[in-house]
């Protein structure tokens, strides 16, 4: 069974995926700070050994390196890693404190960064591996109020396409998605018409969903897709065709 790292797993996008894994018969080792009652659930209902939760608070940079040790210490050789977890704090720029600033890039871009770096140095001991960086389409469009969170995004989409070329001899894959606004608990409690304007942007006319983000990493995790890498699969029903 082939172990799957997944960060922020336990509510949106990252429980999402873990359950996707779990149903495709990996191995889906899902990290955050806490469960959640729709994660316990998940657990439950998947096979037995295919969802695991393992706590742990990313912003730890410095015990990244045991985390990943005692993982595969654990588990076995680490076939994937989906960089999923990030803060997405509203705020203008110029009311922002710099320690948010600072906890944002923390979290957003430096903690997966220094993840990869102990995890792809067990992909590559062990032959080859894949890498699914989570970033957004702020990336590329921008969105007033979201500056920052909008360049650990960017940052994530250089990371990708630098890391997938210094890996790929190894037979490491490393390739980004970039969701649109989905479909979540934050979308469904805004102003109705806040939702209607922004679903009007996109050419299906509606938000994507977690599991259509879902999908396309697991897509990327998989057998097909073996000369895929250092590209952006953008998954958001059409916002920026």
């Amino acid at each position: 069974m082939r172990n799957v790292i997944v960060t922020g797993a336990s509510r949106g996008l990252g429980l999402a995926v873990v359950r996707h894994l779990a149903a495709e018969g990996y191995r889906a080792l899902a990290i955050a700070r806490k469960t959640s009652a729709e994660l316990a659930s998940a657990m439950k209902t998947s096979r037995p050994g295919s969802l695991h939760f393992v706590p742990f608070d990313l912003v730890e940079i410095d015990k990244l390196p045991q985390l990943v040790r005692q993982l595969h210490k654990d588990f076995g050789p680490i076939y994937g890693l989906v960089n999923n977890a990030a803060m997405g704090t509203d705020g203008v720029l110029a009311m922002m404190s710099t320690s948010q600033i600072e906890g944002l890039v923390r979290l957003n871009t430096v903690s997966p960064i220094v993840l990869s770096k102990y995890v792809v140095r067990r992909m590559m001991a062990e032959g080859g591996g894949r890498i699914v960086n989570v970033a957004s389409i702020t990336a590329f469009t921008g969105h007033s109020g979201l500056s920052v969170y909008a360049a650990t995004k960017s940052s994530m989409i250089g990371f990708t396409r630098s890391l997938a070329r210094e890996v790929g001899p190894l037979g490491v894959n490393v390739n980004a998605v970039a969701p649109g606004f989905l479909e979540t608990e934050m979308t469904r409690s805004m102003d109705s018409r806040r939702r209607e304007q922004l679903a009007r942007r996109s050419a299906l006319r509606r938000f994507a969903s977690v599991e259509d983000v879902a999908d396309a990493i697991g897509y990327l995790l998989g057998d097909k897709t073996g000369s895929i890498t250092g590209t952006v699969l953008t998954v958001d029903a059409g916002t920026t065709a």
